[in-house]
This record gives C-alpha cells, sequence and structure tokens, in this order.
C-alpha cells in the first residue's frame, strides 16, 4: 500500500482527493425521534380539509391533498412543532357512519388513531355546519373521553366568522375559525391546542437513544405491501383492499421483530410512468421517493404468482440508485405451484442478473408464512451495507486483481489502478485514482470481485473513478 501511496505523490491532486486520502468519509444515517411525544389526532367527516391543515401546521405540503373526498385512507403520522413545543401530528381518513368496504375500513383507521392519541383537533366545515355525521363523530368522541378542539375550517374571511359560531350547538366548547388554505387563524388554534396537550404522553412510548432502524416497503400497485406491514404488526395497522393503490400516504409504524424495533413505512405503489400520473397519484409517488431517502433498507416485494414486469425491475433499479440496502420478497407465495415457482426464478435471474447479491425471500402475507425470515434478511443487508475494507486490504486486492487482469488496452494505452479507498459507507462507495479512463465492464468486474472477496450482502456498491495526470517537470 505505501508503494501505491507513494505513486501518487508522481501526480496532480485536489483538496478532496488529499481529504479521501486522509480517510475523511461521511456517513449518512437518518434517526426519527417523534416517538414519545405527545401525540394529537386530526379527525372529521371526509373533505373538511384536515390534510390541507396538517400541512398548514407542518408549515410544508407533506400530506396528500386533492379537492376530492377520500384521498386519505391510513392514519399517518408526522412530527410538528408550535411555539417550542414538540408533538406527533395524526392525519386521518375521513370518517363516516354506516359504510361498507374501504370506507368503513378508512374510518376504522381514524377511529383507532383516537384511541392512540393524548388529544384530537376536530375538523368541521364552517360553511355547511354541523352535520349529522359531524354530530355522530361527537358522539364518538365523548365516549372515547379525549380531550377536544374544534377547528371550524374554511373561514376565509372575517364576515364568515358568524358561521363559526354555529358550531357552539355540538357542545364541544368553543369553535376556533380558521382556513387551513390561507393559514388565517391557525396560530390562535394552536395556542388551544398546546393548552389542553400534556408535557408528557400517556400513549406514545420513547425511542432508544439510537433509534430503529428504518425499512421502507416498495413495489408497484397491489402486491402486497399493506398486508405484510399489518401480517408484521399482528394488526390491521393500515387498510388493506383490492383496489390497486389504495395506499397514498407514507404509513410509519414501530414493530418489534425478534425483541428489537424496526420502523416500517408503507408507501404507495410505484406506477409505471410518473409524469403520466395525476392528482393524488402524482403527490403519492413523491411521498414514496421522499420515504425511501429517509429509509437505511428496501422491502421491495414482487407478486409471486404473476410474471415479473418492468415496473418491477424499475423499482428495484430505483432503490439501487438510491443507494439504499436491498432485499427482494416474493409474496402471495400461497399461490404459487411449482411450475410457476420455476418460471419466477428462471425471470429472477433474467431480469435481475445485475442485482444477485440481494437476499431474496418468499413470503404470504396473508398466512404470515415465512415473515419471520424478513429479519434475518434484513440485518445480513445493512451488516453489507455498513461494510468497510481498510485501505491497505482494499490495495493489496487491487493490486492482485490488476496483476492477473489488467485492464484492456485502449488506443494503444493501458489505464493503470494507482491507489484505491472506500470514501463512506452506507452503501459503499469506493474511489480509485487512475491514470485513464475505466471501462464500464472493468468496472464491473472489480465489483464482482470486489463481492467475492468482502461479501457486501443487499448493498449497492459505487465505483467512481479518478482520472490523474502526472505532475510537470
Amino acid at each position: 500500500m505505501r508503494t501505491m501511496r507513494a505513486s501518487l505523490e508522481q501526480f496532480e491532486l485536489d483538496e478532496e482527493d488529499l481529504a479521501l486520502l486522509d480517510g475523511e468519509f461521511f456517513e449518512d444515517l437518518h434517526q426519527d425521534t417523534s416517538v414519545g411525544l405527545p401525540v394529537v389526532a386530526i379527525v372529521g367527516r371526509p373533505n373538511v380539509g384536515k390534510s390541507t391543515l396538517v400541512n398548514r401546521i407542518l408549515g410544508r405540503r407533506e400530506a396528500v391533498v386533492q379537492d376530492t373526498p377520500g384521498v386519505t385512507r391510513d392514519r399517518v403520522s408526522y412530527p410538528a412543532n408550535w411555539s417550542g413545543r414538540h408533538f406527533t401530528l395524526v392525519d386521518t381518513g375521513g370518517w363516516e357512519v354506516d359504510v361498507k368496504g374501504l370506507d368503513r375500513s378508512v374510518a376504522e383507521q381514524a377511529e383507532i388513531a383516537v384511541d392512540m392519541a393524548d388529544a384530537v383537533l376536530l375538523v368541521l366545515d364552517a360553511t355547511i355546519g354541523a352535520t349529522d355525521t359531524d354530530e355522530r363523530i361527537v358522539q364518538m368522541l365523548r365516549r372515547k373521553g379525549k380531550p377536544v378542539i374544534l377547528a371550524a375550517n374554511k373561514v376565509d374571511s372575517a364576515l364568515q366568522e358568524s358561521e363559526a359560531a354555529y358550531l357552539w350547538s355540538l357542545g364541544m366548547g368553543q369553535p376556533y375559525p380558521v382556513s387551513a388554505l390561507h393559514g388565517r387563524g391557525t396560530g390562535d388554534l394552536l395556542d388551544a391546542l398546546l393548552e389542553i396537550l400534556p408535557e408528557h404522553s400517556a400513549v406514545a412510548t420513547a425511542l432508544p437513544s439510537h433509534g430503529p432502524r428504518r425499512v421502507a416497503l416498495l413495489g408497484r400497485p397491489n402486491v402486497g405491501k399493506s398486508s405484510l406491514l399489518n401480517a408484521l404488526a399482528g394488526s390491521d395497522r393500515v387498510v388493506v383492499n383490492e383496489l390497486a393503490g389504495t395506499t397514498r400516504d407514507p404509513v410509519d409504524e414501530l414493530i418489534t421483530l425478534d425483541d428489537r424495533q424496526w420502523w416500517f413505512v408503507d408507501t404507495a405503489g410505484i406506477r409505471r410512468k410518473m409524469h403520466r400520473t395525476t392528482g393524488a397519484d402524482y403527490y403519492a409517488s413523491i411521498r414514496t421517493n421522499i420515504a425511501l431517502d429517509k429509509a437505511e433498507i428496501a422491502l421491495v416485494l414482487f407478486d409471486g404468482s404473476e410474471p415479473l414486469t418492468e415496473q418491477d425491475i424499475r423499482v428495484v433499479q430505483q432503490v439501487v440508485d438510491a443507494g439504499r440496502a436491498l432485499v427482494i420478497v416474493n409474496n402471495k407465495w400461497d399461490l404459487v405451484d411449482i411450475e410457476r415457482q420455476a418460471m419466477l426464478k428462471a425471470e429472477l435471474e433474467r431480469e435481475l442478473v445485475q442485482m444477485s447479491w440481494a437476499p431474496r425471500i418468499n413470503v404470504s402475507a396473508k398466512t404470515s408464512w415465512h415473515t419471520n425470515r424478513i429479519t434475518r434478511a434484513l440485518d445480513a443487508a445493512l451488516e453489507g451495507w455498513a461494510t468497510r475494507i481498510p485501505t491497505g486490504r482494499l490495495n493489496a486486492f487491487l493490486g492482485q486483481l490488476v496483476a492477473a487482469h489488467p485492464h484492456p488496452l485502449r488506443g494503444g494505452k493501458q489505464p493503470r489502478i494507482l491507489f484505491g479507498t472506500q470514501a463512506s459507507t452506507r452503501p459503499p462507495r469506493f474511489v480509485l485514482f487512475t491514470t485513464g479512463f475505466l471501462d464500464p465492464g472493468y468496472r464491473r468486474f472489480i465489483e464482482r470481485r470486489l463481492r467475492e472477496e468482502f461479501g457486501f450482502v443487499g448493498s449497492p456498491i459505487q465505483i467512481s473513478v479518478r482520472v490523474r495526470e502526472r505532475r510537470r517537470r
């Protein structure tokens, strides 16, 4: 290694090169500290502006919003703060009575959110007044016994404040006139909310100081992501329906597997062409990309009972491009017969030949079959994702590799690898100082040999080349 390092002194190096050679590398590990804070559930009937109010409180467009009822379906948590107080805000789907199917599941999730909250923000449409559904929600909240603040939404001017006064008839205290769309009155609403919010949550528990690992559930619509999350959680945490694209907002859930806590994030299905999606589906795709960026590892689900699609492969490539650890999950194994198993194996070997390093497991979210194997696969992939090779060992490996398999001649010249260093982990990124450009095929060869020698199970590897010229005498 000393010889290779000394040879670099003859070449032009910039400050960034020297920093890399001195071993300065950077990690990127996301932590979440929202759990353990007081919890506020936002409830109301469909299309009263709950998600718009969530975005107003957060100060950014986080929740998916569209001017049609029923866009939000699951209970979705966001860290929020006001006047120096931090709390967790839980957006919910529209609460309705006497409904069936998907709408009933959405209403049940909203009611669960109330059970798991320290306080409730009931959003009403002041321009319509109290409806029969609003009165039924009030009855439900009285049974729960949680402190409640009324938000009379869609009061866009002082002339409309008299409409909010009619909501006193619900018997739930003062209605606060607000405009979630324009921000009018939200400061007074939040001040009132903080007065009823406890200092410490009675329902949420604090996380360990190091934080659980974050796992994103990805895949095209209807491959069973929400079903798998519910199977792991041991309860109906998210809405599951045969309708493709049921999930829109990323849903975080703290799940204990093998006596350890993990953050699982259920995401909207990644559709074929993002630029062709519109409305709620478009914003759901954006939120899915953000959830992947925040995650450390992705579980990419395939429907094992159906042939692999271009969409499936694109989801996997998206994880690799994001530099996240990867585990491939063939779901719906209860529907896969022996003939289909052989076909799927051939499809995976053909379509994912460049990702053969990713662990693969077969599960059935519906029956929970083999879901106990997920933790082992996650651990293996995260270990590979964090693997670091000592610089001396790396350069000894490169020296032997180049001696046995030198780069092909190009234009009468043969590029040489002068020195290599691992710039970072999570994902592993290597920087090679060379005398010329390395062909993509030779880079893939180096990556393959790195995996054979050092593992890197479940992790993409990034190799960048820095071509350097000799110093002028």
